[in-house]
C-alpha cells in the first residue's frame, strides 16, 4: 500500500481576470509533475456544469462557492490538491467554506490574487469589463458589483508585478511550508 496523500484546497479568490485560473493550472502542473493526486475547480466550469440555473445574486452567488467548497473538501480529505480559482466575492461565503474544512479537519488555505481592477480591465480575459462599460451587462465584481478582499489570507499574490511562474512558486513555497507538498 502507498503512501497516504495529504490533500488540502487551495482557494484562489480575486477580481474576473486577476490571473487566478492562470496561476491555478501552472501550480497543478508542477505539483503533478512531482507526483501529487490535483484538480482544479474551474469556476466557469463549476457554473456550467455543477451550479447551472444559477444567477449572480448574492443569494445565488453564495450557493455557487458552498458547492464549490463541498466538493473541493470532499476531494481534499481523499488526498486530492484542490485548487479553486473562483471570484468567490463575499468574505461570508468564503468563511463558511474554510469552517467547513476546519471543522473536517481538512487544509485549507485562502489566496488572494490582488490584481487591481485597472489591470484585470485591460487583461479582459473574456471581455467581461467591455460588456459592462459599454452597458450590456451588470453585475460585475468590483465594477459594479462589491468585492470584498480578504482580511488576512495565508497569501496575498500580486499577479500585475510577478510572472505566472513566479506566483505558482510563492504558492508552492507556501504548500511545502505547511507540509503539503
Amino acid at each position: 500500500m502507498g503512501v497516504t496523500e495529504t490533500g488540502a484546497t487551495v482557494w484562489l479568490t480575486g477580481l474576473p481576470s486577476a490571473g487566478k485560473t492562470t496561476i491555478a493550472y501552472e501550480l497543478a502542473d508542477r505539483l503533478r509533475g512531482e507526483g501529487h493526486r490535483v484538480e482544479v475547480l474551474d469556476g466557469d466550469e463549476i457554473r456550467e456544469f455543477l451550479s447551472a440555473g444559477l444567477g449572480f445574486s448574492r443569494e445565488d452567488r453564495h450557493t455557487n462557492v458552498q458547492r464549490i467548497g463541498f466538493v473541493a473538501e470532499l476531494l481534499a480529505a481523499n488526498g486530492v490538491k484542490a485548487l479553486v480559482p473562483v471570484i468567490a466575492p463575499y468574505a461570508d461565503s468564503r468563511d463558511a467554506v474554510r469552517g467547513r474544512h476546519t471543522s473536517e479537519g481538512t487544509p485549507y488555505l485562502e489566496v488572494h490574487v490582488a490584481t487591481p481592477v485597472e489591470v484585470c480591465s485591460e487583461r479582459d480575459v473574456k471581455g467581461l469589463y467591455a460588456k459592462q462599460a459599454a452597458g450590456e451587462i451588470s453585475g460585475l465584481t468590483g465594477v459594479d458589483d462589491p468585492y470584498e478582499a480578504p482580511g488576512a489570507p495565508d497569501l496575498r499574490i500580486e499577479s500585475h508585478r510577478q510572472t505566472v511562474q513566479e506566483s505558482a512558486a510563492a504558492l508552492h513555497a507556501l504548500l511545502t511550508e505547511r507540509g503539503l507538498a
